[in-house]
């Protein structure tokens, strides 16, 4: 499959496709192919032997605000619960990292309590760092949000999901002045966690923000989502990051806000129904 991706500079300014630009760096870092390459929406991996002889994986994206701090993140980490950056290049935002087993995530383990409790351990490991100069900021984004609020109440059909959205919104107002500065995933779900040698279970994409733990509780949540267990998941995540409840739950109903406002303004967002997000929405509204 061949991945368009546009604005993205090339040798000599051209844009490339993502496999043009794959090759581009098996050429100039003295990579060898050692496998196919696995395909995203905007990224495409493919797995390759150093120079040194070490497995690795070659990553070229889209350069956007998500993935833009992905290096700086990735290099705060050191490999401490996330996959370690070899190599990098600014100007694209292509990266050389460690090989993991992409044929073994975390959604392939049977056993859903055990997945969250995975994901809560890596999360206490990421977020017990301060985020490293330059990211966006968890600050920006509230307001952001509650910019566009109004207007998202007035475009969402569903009266239920209004009244959902407009207790996010009241929930994210009494924690917006204190967005906080730890490094944060933001995208920890747990297609997003492969198996490794050194280490059992790490986290890849991160989409890294400056901000509050509390955010990063809601893919856990929606994803395998299961009603009767949201509670129970969300008090493993908590205290396994030592977060106050009432504030991780402001958050998190943040987190549902901002999905949905993405659902409201982007044609191409993915809307689930039922979607999870909101059903974690409505759980923890009245927990």
């Amino acid at each position: 499959m061949v991945v368009r991706v546009t604005g993205v500079p090339g040798e000599g300014g051209a844009r490339e496709e993502l496999p043009d630009r794959t090759a581009r760096f098996l050429r100039n870092w003295d990579l060898r192919a050692d496998g196919p390459a696995r395909h995203g929406t905007a990224s495409l991996v493919t797995p390759v032997i150093a120079p040194d002889g070490t497995p690795a994986a070659l990553k070229v994206q889209h350069l956007d605000a998500e993935c833009a701090g992905e290096a700086a993140a990735l290099r705060a980490w050191s490999g401490d619960g996330a996959v370690r950056l070899l190599r990098d290049d600014p100007p694209t935002a292509t990266l050389l990292l460690e090989r993991l087993d992409a044929a073994r995530p975390l959604t392939a383990l049977p056993d859903a309590r055990e997945a969250v409790t995975v994901v809560a351990a890596l999360l206490t490991r990421l977020t017990a760092r301060p985020a490293p100069p330059g990211l966006r900021h968890l600050g920006d984004i509230a307001r952001g949000m509650l910019e566009r609020t109004p207007g998202a109440l007035r475009a969402e059909p569903d009266p239920a999901v209004r009244r959902l959205l407009a207790d996010c919104a009241a929930a994210l107002r009494e924690v917006a002045a204190e967005p906080g500065g730890r490094l944060l995933h933001w995208d920890l779900h747990y297609g997003n966690v492969l198996a490794g040698d050194r280490a059992p279970w790490l986290a890849i994409d991160p989409k890294p923000l400056a901000g509050d733990p509390g955010f990063e509780l809601l893919p856990a949540l929606a994803n395998r989502y299961d009603p009767a267990d949201t509670l129970r998941r969300f008090g493993t995540l908590t205290g396994a990051l030592g977060l106050d409840r009432e504030r991780a739950r402001a958050w998190t109903l943040a987190r549902v806000l901002q999905n949905r406002l993405w659902q409201l303004t982007d044609p191409a967002a993915p809307r689930p129904h039922p979607d999870p997000r909101l059903g974690v929405g409505a759980i923890l509204r009245h927990p």
